[in-house]
């Protein structure tokens, strides 16, 4: 069996005349949690379609699991465990007869304990007769997930897990992806959460249909170069409009309650920001005296 659990090259594929994904490359080993992310209509969801068998590439080679993602799609498919960004079961069904229509249509033996095991690890136990239209979003990811691993599958595919769900639910569902991946299970999850980008191995930085960036989270950040000053206090949420276009300002950004400017000419970052950061010289001071103004770690 070969190392990686995914190794794909030269993915491409348009839907009327439009470019959703060119020339992508991926190349994951086994047991691994990565992070695909970039903006939406970047082009993930295509990508994952195409690696689990229910997306046909225009052009591309590669294989999934060690099963070729053009003529071996039905392995693909039994090995895999895919969850949608959308809910996609049905709601006038409960957790528990959800699960076991999913049993069925993988022909599980031993079905009932299998579904039961399944609604006590995602912690679901207390509202499995609960129907799945009235869950929280929370409890839908939780039944979602327990669908997606119900099969014992090696890889998991995630697209958007936790759009539109709660802080803690977000927290409490990354805790059972590592779990999983600690018993050996490989984890790909498309997102444009970058704060979820810390709790992967690697990551892969996908936009306008191309891969741009890959590797660990720090390898990105050396990568791309750039300095980065954070302003924080009181002054930084009038600093955005007015940096604004400054020569060695590329990019400003607030991150909780702190401006993250960034450039790739320090120096010239740092002149941008002299009068801001409260330099006597430029007036600036007095003016802004409540702002605190240091450099990313």
């Amino acid at each position: 069996m070969t190392a990686l659990a995914i190794d794909a090259r030269g993915l491409c594929k348009s839907f009327a005349g439009r470019v959703a994904v060119s020339n992508a490359a991926i190349q994951m080993p086994r047991g691994e949690v990565w992070g695909f992310l970039g903006p939406n209509g970047s082009g993930k969801t295509t990508t994952v379609r195409m690696l689990c068998g229910l997306l046909k590439p225009d052009a591309g080679e590669g294989a999934c699991l060690g099963h070729d993602i053009l003529t071996q799609t039905d392995a693909i498919k039994r090995e895999t465990g895919y969850m949608t960004q959308k809910f996609s079961f049905w709601e006038d069904l409960s957790i528990r007869e959800n699960l076991d229509f999913v049993a069925r249509l993988y022909d599980m033996d031993n079905r009932r304990a299998r579904v039961g095991k399944a609604i006590e690890n995602l912690g679901l136990g207390h509202r499995q007769h609960q129907l799945a239209g009235m869950l929280s979003g929370g409890c839908k990811q939780r039944m979602a997930l327990a669908a997606c691993i119900l099969h014992d599958p090696k890889l998991l595919l995630l697209d958007e897990p936790t759009a539109g769900v709660d802080p803690q639910a977000r927290r409490e569902f990354w805790e059972e992806i590592h779990r999983l991946s600690e018993q050996g299970l490989t984890v790909l999850v498309a997102t444009h959460y970058m704060d979820e980008a810390e709790r992967c191995d690697r990551i892969v930085y996908i936009a306008h249909g191309k891969m741009i960036a890959r590797g660990t989270v720090g390898e990105v950040i050396a990568a791309s170069h750039l300095v980065t000053r954070i302003a924080e206090g009181e002054g930084a949420r009038h600093l955005a409009a007015e940096i604004g276009g400054k020569p060695g300002v590329e990019h400003a950004a607030f991150f909780g309650a702190a401006l993250h400017i960034s450039g790739q000419d320090g120096g010239a970052l740092d002149a941008a920001l002299a009068p801001i950061a409260g330099n006597p010289a430029c007036g600036g001071a007095r003016r802004n005296r409540a702002l605190r103004m240091y450099s990313s770690i």
